[in-house]
């Protein structure tokens, strides 16, 4: 039977595409063709009342990161604001969180897993 293998793409509309993926491509190196190392993606469909995405949007991007630490250092150090809630969002057995937003308003959440991820 023919199955899915992964993520192809993902697309969304935005206000200034060259400003916004210059953006995404500086501070979290995803470029327009991206290899992405091996690991886990979650599909997870939320129920429309859910809160844990502002509720005027329709979707979050979740990004895999190696050093969750680090990131948000970097991304402080450009003055992009890092939100964290340790006791809500972290937990041992899927890893550690933090959110931060794309100039565009959307948010973005970054996920260290608890379990290495393959290379």
């Amino acid at each position: 039977m023919a199955r899915t293998t992964g993520i192809g793409g993902i697309f969304f509309r935005s206000h200034d595409t060259p400003a916004l993926a210059a953006w995404y491509e500086k501070h979290l190196g995803v470029t327009e063709l991206w290899n992405q190392d091996a690991g886990l993606t979650v599909f997870a469909p939320f129920k429309q009342a859910s809160t844990y995405f502002p509720a005027d949007k329709q979707w979050m991007i979740n990004f895999r990161v190696d050093d969750l630490d680090g990131m948000m250092a970097q991304l402080r150090a450009e003055g992009i604001a890092v939100e964290t809630r340790p006791d809500e969002w972290d937990t041992p057995e899927t890893g550690r969180f933090a959110r931060i937003h794309d100039p565009e308003g959307n948010q973005i959440e970054l996920w260290e897993p608890s379990e290495p991820q393959p290379q």
